[in-house]
């Protein structure tokens, strides 16, 4: 990934970590278990589990869930482009709400 957008992912809160599972997840392009992670990166499991759990509730990674003798997931991230459309969209958001928050508060004072 570029320099900028991992720049960008670090402002919005985005754990170095989480961005190294990111893109070990987009470079490899094939689904991961939360072992096939840990081992790559050679961090801890409850570690790796907590940043790909954080990855996947904000969008940044799918998940499937398997059947090979056990039952699991496996986890891929999404493409950078559809990430910074999530993203921004997201700002844009959040944005919005606060501007309409911030006009009501203006109304109700004018009152």
């Amino acid at each position: 990934m570029h320099e900028k957008f991992e720049n960008l992912l670090r402002s919005l809160g985005v754990k170095r970590t989480e961005i190294k599972i990111y893109r070990l997840l987009l470079e490899r392009e094939v689904p991961m278990r939360i072992t096939e992670i840990q081992k790559e990166l050679g961090i801890s499991e409850r570690s790796v589990r907590e940043h790909v759990l954080n990855l996947y509730r904000r969008g940044f990674l799918k998940r499937q869930l398997i059947q090979k003798g056990w039952l699991g997931y496996v986890y891929t991230a999404i493409s950078p482009t559809e990430l910074l459309e999530r993203l921004k969209e997201n700002i844009v958001k959040r944005i919005s709400e606060i501007e309409e928050e911030l006009n009501k508060r203006h109304e109700a004072d004018s009152t």
